[in-house]
C-alpha cells in the first residue's frame, strides 16, 4: 500500500548544538559535570567528543541535501553565543551560526532553530539556573539577541526542546546536573522555564518577525493498566505531571486546575507573582514540535508511600510493564507506534488541533557495526521503526490532524548525554576515529521517501 503525504510536508531530522558541535568558549553544565564526575558518562566520553559539526558543517549540510531533507532542526548554544550567559556576544559564534543558516537556506533546507536544548551556561547555573528568575530574564535577553541576529532568515523558532527533561533529570531522578532530588525545586525550575518561554514568545511577537515561534515537547501518552478507576486516576496524574505541565500553558495559556490543586494540597507549588498569569497567557505558540519515543504505562500504587521519602510523582502511580510489549532492548524503551496517532488525536480533540509536526522520533541501537554489509550498515530495523510510525502518523493526518512534518532523531550518530556513543541513532554512520561519514540503509530509504513524499508498505 502507498502512503502519500500532504504537499510541502517537512521531511528532515533533528540535532542539537551540544551534541554535535564540540568544544565551545563558554562552559556549560555538561562540561562542568563531566570534569568532576567522568564516571557518570558512558566509557568516560564527554561533551567535547561530538560529531564535529563545528568543523564539518558544510559537508554535513551536503549530506542533508543528499538525504533529501527540505528542513532540519538544530539549536543555538547559549554558552557559545554568550559565554557567561549575560555579557558580550561572541562574534565567532555569530559568524558560525550565520554560515550554517545561510548554507541551509542556500541548499533549500529550511532551518528550524531551537534556543535551548539542555545546555545551561555554567555561569547561569552557578546563580541557581532555572530556579532563579534572574536566569529567566537572561534567557529572554539571549532569545531577543538571537531573533535580532538571525530572525530575518530563520522562520521557525522553538524556545525549548523537551523542557521537562532538565526538570526530571536535574531535580527529580539524578540524571542531569545539578543532581538534586527535590520536587519543590523541580516545580520551581519547571515554572520558571514556562515563564522564560513566555518572555521569549513576547519578545518575538514584539519584533514583528516574519516567521513563527513554538516549543518542542516530548509527549509520552499515559496508558492505564486497566479501566479500574484507580488505574485511570494514576494515568491521569502521570499525564498531568509529565505532559500537561508544559502542554497546557503553551497551548491554552494556563495550567490545568487539577494539577495546581494536587500540588497545592502537598505544599509543592512554586512561588508565583500576580503578573505571572498574564505572561503565561501571552506564551501561546504558533507551532508545536512533538518528540515521541515511547508511551508511559502506569497502574495505581499497590504499596504505601514511605512518608520519610522525598515527595515524587511516583507517590501517585507505579510503572506497569504490559505483557507482550515490543521493546528496544538497547534503550530499554517500549516501541509503540500507535502512540504517535493517539497524541495527534488528543491534540485535535482537546487542544483545538494546533499546527504541529513530529520533531523527533528515533531508535538507538548498540554496536551497529555487526550489521555492516558491503561497507554499509543495513539497519532494516530502523526502516521498519520509521515506516510503522509514519503509517500511524498518516492515519492521524487522514483523520484531520494538523501535522505538517516528520523529523527523525538524528541525521548522524552523535554524542548522547550520559550515554555518549553507546546507542547510535543516525541515518549516517560516524566513525569516531576518522570522523568519516557513511550513509546507512535507513538514510537511503528516508531520502527516497522524502523525494517521493510517500512510501510503500505491505
Amino acid at each position: 500500500m502507498k502512503y502519500a503525504f500532504p504537499d510541502n510536508f517537512w521531511w528532515g531530522s533533528a540535532s542539537s548544538a551540544l551534541q554535535t558541535e564540540g568544544a565551545r568558549e563558554g562552559e556549560t553544565t555538561w562540561d562542568y559535570w563531566f570534569a568532576r564526575e567522568p564516571n557518570r558518562f558512558y566509557n568516560g566520553v564527554g561533551p567535547q567528543q561530538t560529531s564535529t559539526f563545528y568543523q564539518h558543517w558544510k559537508t554535513d549540510i551536503q549530506l542533508l541535501k543528499q538525504l533529501n531533507h527540505n528542513s532540519f532542526r538544530t539549536s543555538i548554544s547559549w554558552a557559545r553565543l554568550i559565554p557567561d550567559g549575560i555579557g558580550e556576544v561572541n562574534p565567532e559564534a555569530v559568524d558560525f551560526y550565520n554560515q550554517v543558516i545561510d548554507e541551509l537556506n542556500e541548499q533549500g533546507i529550511t532551518p528550524f532553530i531551537t534556543l535551548f536544548h539542555f545546555d545551561m551556561p555554567m555561569a547561569m547555573q552557578e546563580i541557581g539556573g532555572w530556579e532563579n528568575r534572574d536566569v529567566v530574564d537572561a534567557y529572554a535577553r539571549y532569545a531577543q539577541i538571537c531573533f535580532e541576529l538571525f530572525g530575518d532568515r530563520v522562520l521557525h523558532w522553538f524556545t525549548f526542546n523537551e523542557p521537562i527533561v532538565p526538570v526530571e533529570g536535574g531535580y527529580l531522578y539524578d540524571f542531569h546536573y545539578p543532581n538534586v532530588v527535590d520536587f519543590r525545586r523541580a516545580a520551581t525550575a519547571a515554572y520558571h522555564t514556562v515563564l522564560a518561554h513566555a518572555k521569549a514568545v513576547q519578545a518575538y511577537r514584539a519584533g514583528h518577525y516574519a516567521g513563527e515561534i513554538g516549543i518542542v515537547l516530548n509527549l509520552t501518552p499515559s496508558y492505564p493498566r486497566s479501566q479500574n478507576p484507580a488505574d485511570v486516576k494514576a494515568a491521569h496524574v502521570a499525564d498531568l505531571m509529565f505532559n500537561r505541565s508544559f502542554l497546557d500553558p503553551v497551548l491554552r495559556g494556563e495550567y490545568p486546575a487539577d494539577l495546581v490543586a494536587l500540588l497545592k494540597s502537598y505544599d509543592q507549588l512554586p512561588a508565583c507573582k500576580p503578573e505571572d498569569g498574564f505572561l503565561i497567557a501571552e506564551g501561546k505558540i504558533d507551532l508545536l514540535g512533538i518528540n515521541y519515543y515511547q508511551p508511559r504505562r502506569v497502574k495505581c500504587r499497590d504499596s504505601a508511600v514511605n512518608p520519610q521519602a522525598p515527595f515524587m510523582p511516583e507517590w501517585f502511580f507505579d510503572n506497569y510493564e504490559m505483557p507482550g510489549r515490543k521493546m528496544n532492548p538497547y534503550r530499554g524503551w517500549e516501541i509503540y507506534a500507535p502512540g504517535i496517532y493517539d497524541i495527534l488525536i488528543n491534540l485535535r480533540d482537546n487542544y483545538g488541533n494546533p499546527r504541529c509536526f513530529i520533531s523527533e522520533n528515533g531508535m538507538g541501537v548498540e554496536n551497529e557495526q555487526r550489521f555492516i554489509e558491503n561497507g554499509q550498515i543495513n539497519d532494516q530495523y530502523r526502516i521498519e521503526f520509521i515506516s510503522e510510525h509514519l503509517t500511524w502518523l498518516h492515519k492521524g493526518i487522514s483523520e484531520g490532524c494538523n501535522c505538517l512534518g516528520y523529523h527523525m532523531w538524528t541525521f548522524i550518530d552523535n554524542w548522547s548525554w550520559c550515554n555518549a556513543y553507546k546507542n547510535r541513532y543516525g541515518f549516517i554512520q560516524l566513525d569516531l576515529e576518522t570522523q568519516q561519514r557513511t550513509i546507512k540503509k535507513s538514510g537511503e530509504w528516508f531520502a527516497s521517501t522524502a523525494l517521493n513524499n510517500s512510501f510503500e508498505k505491505e
